[in-house]
């Protein structure tokens, strides 16, 4: 972080289910708006390019999956770098070996090589165990406006992710999300949780839209690090949320709310023991 402040944008777009070039152009357009608004990063929600629903959309999934070199790789790095932009967006990943499909988050910075990094969604949420493999790392990425952390939606109701990006350095917390309207009320509540237990500014971006009978109802938001909403996208349209991320805030909140200096990891030994009959592990 070589900045004491930062302009971000949250691009609260419907996904058209399967049409990923038609998807990638609009997330292109989105990138335009957001530089010449001055954002230096841009995040898009989970699985941007495809649409969210793999029951729906079959083995097509492979056939719409990414890997070095494929379209969305191409056309998110060159933005990037032509824009001064670091992207951050959800899309399928092709796996090493025949139909292997992550549910990930990709990372572009400026002048990257093809992609900076990748976060495979470690928690699967429901129906999504039969058509993604789940990951298995919390990695932390550099960028120029600082180190971010990503979290991918279901992800963030297990506070020991949020926690393990920020022990490693994490200064954003970032968590693309295709959230159903159902659960709006665990949307406000795990978001702002994951913000103030870790004194950290948390980028939500959520899909807003239907695919077959799951709305997707948005209200993007930008987090600071007592928790409290900053800015916020509406419930009932697409939306390009631009806010702000104040560091010299975040660490004289930390200096006055100090969870992580107060905290006492020799006695959370049990956190990290298999669970004897609370399901799987």
């Amino acid at each position: 972080m070589s900045q004491n402040s930062v302009k971000v944008a949250l691009a609260q777009f419907n996904s058209m289910l399967g049409d990923k070039s038609g998807n990638l152009q609009r997330m292109a357009d989105f990138c335009h708006q957001a530089a010449e608004q001055g954002a230096k990063l841009i995040c898009f929600p989970e699985l941007a390019t495809t649409g969210y629903r793999g029951d729906l959309l079959s083995t097509k999934l492979w056939d719409l999956s990414d890997s070095v070199g494929s379209e969305t790789y191409q056309l998110l790095s060159s933005l990037a770098t032509k824009l001064d932009l670091t992207i951050v967006s959800g899309f399928a990943e092709r796996g090493t070996y025949l139909g292997e499909v992550y549910n990930s988050v990709g990372v572009w910075t400026p002048g990257c090589h093809e992609i900076n990094g990748v976060f495979r969604k470690v928690h699967a949420f429901g129906i999504e165990k039969q058509w993604f493999n789940s990951g298995n790392s919390y990695p932390v990425f550099d960028t120029p406006i600082g180190k971010i952390g990503v979290m991918i939606c279901y992800d963030m109701g297990f506070p020991e992710v949020a926690r393990i990006l920020t022990l490693q350095g994490a200064e954003i917390l970032i968590a693309p999300s295709a959230w159903c309207i159902q659960d709006r009320d665990m949307w406000d509540i795990n978001t702002a949780c994951r913000a103030l237990e870790n004194g950290c500014h948390l980028l939500a971006v959520n899909r807003w839209g239907n695919e077959g009978d799951l709305h997707l109802f948005g209200g993007s938001k930008v987090l600071g690090p007592r928790g409290q909403v900053l800015h916020e996208a509406g419930y009932d349209s697409e939306q390009l949320l631009i806010g702000e991320v104040d560091f010299q805030v975040q660490a004289h909140t930390r200096l006055n709310i100090p969870y992580l200096r107060d905290r006492k990891p020799h006695s959370y030994q049990q956190l990290v023991q298999a669970p004897q009959s609370m399901g799987e592990p």
